[in-house]
Parts: C-alpha cells; structure tokens; sequence
C-alpha cells in the first residue's frame, strides 16, 4: 500500500488498540498472555508490533527482541492494572479488531506470496521469459520454490544453453536425459582442454607415408589429414579412426600410367571430400568415407596453380593459368561444372547451391557467383600487387603490397570489404614487410589476424581499426597463423610453431621441426600442423634407395596433437604402436623403430 495509506492505518489501529489512557486493550492482555504461556506464537504479532513503532521489517532476531520485551512488561503489572482491564469491550469492538488484524494477515500474505508462474502465466511463456537467463540464474531461480524449480530445470532451457555455447550444435531435444547434467559435463572438459593447451598436455604423433618421398602440400578439417608427395601418392588420414580403409586413395588411371608418375601439386580436404591436383593438370576427387577410386576426375589444359574447397559443402575451385573451373555436386551426387571463367577461396557458408569465390590475379581481386555471367571486380590497384587472401560468410580480407611513393602512406595494407555490399570496410595495417597470410573465418567476428614478413604477428579490431597485439614471433618471417576467441596458433619459416594467449600477449609454447611451417589447422581439442620442404628434389639425396628410412630429414613432417581427455586412450594409439613384428606389413614399421633418429623424434609410420 501507499505511503500515506500506511501511515493512516497504523495511526487509525494505534487509537483503536490503546483506548484510554488507564485502559489495556483485550487484543493487547491475550498476546502477552500467550507470549507467557506459549513460547512458539505467531509471527504476525511481531509483525503487528513492529508495524505499530514504525518499523516494517519482519526480521527474526526483531521477532526475539520483542518477545523478550513483552515477557519483562507483563510481569512489572500490578494488580491494580489487572483488575482494571477485566470490564470487556463491546462487541462491535472486537469484531472491528478481529477485522483489522484479518486485513493485516491478508496484506502480509499479498506481500509474501510470491505470484508463481503455473498459476499466473502459461507454462509455456514462463518458460520463454526464463529463457533469457543464464545459468547462475537459473540457479537462483531453482531456489525459490518447487514450481520456479520445475521451470528452471527444463530440459528445453538447458539444451538451448548448451547449444548456445557451442556444444552438440546437431544434437536433438531428446539426445540427452538431462541436458542440464550434459552441460556441465561439456564445461569441465572444455576447461580441462583449455588447460591442457596451455600447458601442452596430450599426444604428438608424427604421420608419415614411407613410400611417398617428400612432402608437397597438407591439408585438414575436422578429422581428416590429406597429403601429398612427389612420388604422386595421395594420404589421407582419419584422426578418429586409424585405420580406416579409405586412407588409401587410388590416383585416375592416366596419371597411375605416367612413368615418372607426376608430383602432387595441391590437396585440399573437408568433411565429405578429398580432393588432389597433379603437375599435369589432372584433378582427382575422392568420397573421404570410402576412399578407393576417384568419383569424380578432369584435366586441366596447365597447370594448376590454385586449388580450393569449400569448407561446409562438396565444391570444388581451381584455376589454371587463366582459367578459373568451379564444379559442385548436384542433388544425385553427379560432379557438374558449374562456371567456367577467362581471368583463390570460396566462401563458407553458402552452401554447394549457391557458392561464392573470391579470386586474386595480380592487382585485382574478383567475386565470382555462377549466377552471374562476369566476376565482379572487387579491388583493383594497378602496381599494387596482392599477396595474400581470406574470406568468411559476411567478409573478405587480403594484403596489398604498396610499392614506390605509395609506402610513404604507412606502408602495406589489409583491405576488408563486405561481400553483401561490395563495398570497403576497413583498411587496417601499415607495415613495411608483406602481410603473408591472414585468418578472418576461425576468429571472433570483429577480429583480424594476420602474418607479416616482418617477423610479427597482428591482431586487429575491424571496428575501431586499431591493432590489439603485435607478437614478435618467427625471425624468418610468418608463414601460417591461424586464432580463435582465446589463443593464436602461428608458424614461420623456421619451422618453428608457436602458441599465444591473444589477451596477455604470452607465449605459451613451441615446438620446432625441420623445413617452414606451411599449414597451421587446430579446432577446440586438435592441432594439425605441417612442415613443407621448399626443396622436392634435394641434392644428394638419394630418395630412390631401397632403404626407405635414409634422408627423413628431407622428406617433411605431419604432427597431430591431441589435448582432449581422452587422448591417451586405446582408441588414439597410432597402429605401428599396436601391431607385432609377425605381420607381413610390419617390416616397414620395424624398420622405422630401428633407427635412432626414429626413437628420438618418436614418429610413428603407417604404411
């Protein structure tokens, strides 16, 4: 009630309770004889008390202080004040009384009771004003009563959380029997992983292919690993299932015939596909769940100088010399060409319908959408050549090399344009050396990091423009980085592979391996990362010999580390370190172990 209202009720009940001055009223004679006879009496008294000095707050320890006052002025009556309270009150009066406390009751009751959802709203829209909460207070709201429970502890509520952090994104309502329990689960080994990066606990493995000579490109997503190599070999590897069949990929017909068969040129993987170009101009294309033959094989008139596929669906680019080839898989799984071009990344997130490509040739940057007939041309400066490039579902990024009068305008450049508007952005970056490599898709949205021949790593704010940190990494120049809403993972040309904390700007460790780091590809538990020899064909270096552990050093080197909870379990031991030397395909494998140089890296091989 109002203030004023209160302040009338109380000065209204004071007169009716009091009477006379050398009277006692009946309501006050029956609480202080209860409060003698009956040491558990209602709280409303005390309540009414309190209400009466002023005071409105209902706390227990008050409730005591005023019990023990009524006790002590009980028994300081006299006789004469008792004899003096037994003429009674009328009727009227009582009633009035009785109707004043009822009213007092009622009013605290009002303010007490809480308005419980199941009674006041449906269950249904409780339930979407309690999606709004997080989790510590829903916790607070399971505390107060069994229906505010029953809402807080929804299945519904807990598994739109847990999908909201990232957790079991394909996951059903009905997958967990309680989304609340999965979690928490999910949170604690999200956090034992975080701490095992940062203290690089897990396994390192070393994946090799004996018969394939020297590494030539490496490429990863999720748990998949292809490679390539100069004897023409193509690898693949399932990271969750060594020894899956379809690590065996078959090259087309035509290049398996060729005697020297041709270098791998580019490989390029994602979750569905593998896909490898040849020196010759062939491309091949492989089901990464059976393996085996190509489904899907054609030839190039060149070269292939650049080779891409789309992350989130079966789409592939490649482009030689001056043509650009773009070929998806329709609704049967038939590989169409769907564009070909005269004049490379496609864009994530739009799916093998509608795909989208962002092309660099020279100064000029292009658009490439099947639908239309010409690409669009993005940025074109003439001299002013372009030297590395990203894209994710809203946003490109690339490097400008400025040359000339244009370096005394703060030096080389990242342009950042909207694929929606085609439109500039944000210019950010003014370093002397050329911005090498640059990672926009793995990132928080409003975060760039990029390489530089300088030696440095850049974190910039594509909202304000500014760089948020400058890591002094690698003295040969960056070669690969790649970030994520806590750490960068970078690489450089002397072979050294570093771990950052983007927030304090630390490393945290490193790892060094012989020939530059060329692919750097890490997800929340994994890192795969990958040291490319710049040399194919080494001098004195006799790869053709039977002895196929001689010159490893030349050859390159796959690391696979694992930092989940798990990775030490059976499932994660490579199968050189479950096999027995009576296997016929295992005198590669013994071979390997002998060597000193083997022990000491601790490689595994697969054959």
């Amino acid at each position: 009630m109002a203030e004023n209202e209160l302040a009338a009720f109380r000065e209204r009940w004071k007169q009716e309770l009091t009477g006379k001055k050398d009277e006692k009223p009946l309501l006050v004679r029956d609480i202080e004889a209860a409060a003698e006879t009956e040491e558990d009496q209602p709280q409303y008294v005390s309540i009414a008390r309190s209400l009466l000095d002023g005071r409105t707050s209902p706390l227990l320890d008050r409730i005591q202080e005023e019990r023990t006052r009524r006790k002590r002025h009980y028994h300081s009556m006299t006789n004469v004040c008792s004899a003096s309270l037994q003429q009674q009150q009328p009727q009227r009066k009582v009633k009035k009384e009785e109707e004043l406390v009822d009213q007092l009751i009622q009013d605290l009751n009002e303010v007490n009771d809480i308005p419980f959802f199941d009674i006041e709203l449906p269950y249904e829209l409780a339930l979407k004003i309690f999606q709004y909460l997080s989790c510590t207070e829903l916790g607070r709201c399971a505390q107060v009563s069994k229906a505010w429970r029953v809402l807080a502890e929804d299945s519904v509520l807990w598994f739109r959380m847990c999908t909201r952090e990232g957790f079991h994104e394909d996951a059903s309502v009905s997958d967990s029997p309680c989304w609340k329990s999965t979690l928490r689960d999910c949170r604690n080994s999200a956090k034992t992983v975080s701490s095992n990066w940062k203290n690089r606990v897990g396994s390192i493995s070393q994946l090799q292919f004996e018969l394939g000579k020297v590494l030539c490109d490496v490429s990863s997503c999720d748990s998949f690993v292809l490679a390539g190599y100069t004897s023409g070999d193509v690898r693949l590897w399932d990271t969750l299932h060594w020894d899956s069949a379809a690590s065996y990929l078959k090259a087309n017909s035509l290049s398996a015939n060729t005697e020297p068969r041709p270098h791998v040129s580019h490989v390029q993987v994602n979750g569905t596909v593998a896909a490898a170009a040849y020196e010759d101009g062939c491309v091949d294309l492989w089901s990464t769940e059976t393996g085996g033959q190509p489904i899907h094989h054609y030839q190039s008139p060149g070269r292939i100088q650049a080779l891409a596929l789309s992350p989130d669906s079966p789409v592939l680019l490649s482009a030689a010399g001056s043509d650009v080839r773009l070929d998806r898989a329709d609704d049967c799984g038939y590989w169409r060409t769907a564009c070909q071009v005269d004049g490379v990344i496609l864009v994530p997130g739009r799916g093998q319908q509608c795909p989208l490509a962002a092309l660099t040739a020279g100064e000029a940057v292009y658009l490439l959408d099947p639908r239309e007939e010409e690409p669009r041309t993005l940025h074109s400066v003439y001299g002013h050549p372009v030297t590395c490039l990203d894209a994710s579902y809203s946003q490109v990024a690339f490097g400008v090399k400025r040359t000339g009068w244009a370096m005394h305008d703060g030096g080389n450049k990242i342009h950042v344009y909207s694929l929606e508007t085609s439109k500039p952005t944000v210019c950010v970056g003014n370093s002397p050396g050329d911005f090498t490599c640059i990672n926009l898709r793995d990132g928080p949205p409003h975060l760039l990091v990029c390489g530089n021949k300088d030696r440095r790593v850049r974190v910039f704010d594509l909202r304000t423009g500014s760089s948020v940190a400058s890591l002094y990494a690698h003295h040969l120049g960056v070669t690969s980085v790649q970030a994520d809403d806590w750490k960068i993972v970078s690489g450089g040309g002397e072979g050294l592979v570093c771990v950052w904390e983007m927030r304090m700007g630390a490393k945290l460790w490193e790892m060094h391996n012989r020939h530059p780091v060329r692919h750097v590809r890490f997800d929340t538990s994994t890192l795969v990362t990958a040291n490319i020899p710049d040399d194919k064909s080494p001098r004195g270096a006799c790869i053709t010999d039977d002895d196929l552990t001689a010159h490893r050093r030349h050859r390159g080197v796959i690391c696979h580390y694992d930092f989940s909870e798990d990775a030490l379990s059976q499932d994660h031991i490579l199968p050189i370190c479950r096999s027995d030397y009576t296997e016929s395909h295992g005198y590669n494998y013994n071979i390997g172990l002998a060597v000193p140089y083997d022990r000491l890296s601790g490689s595994h091989s697969s054959h």
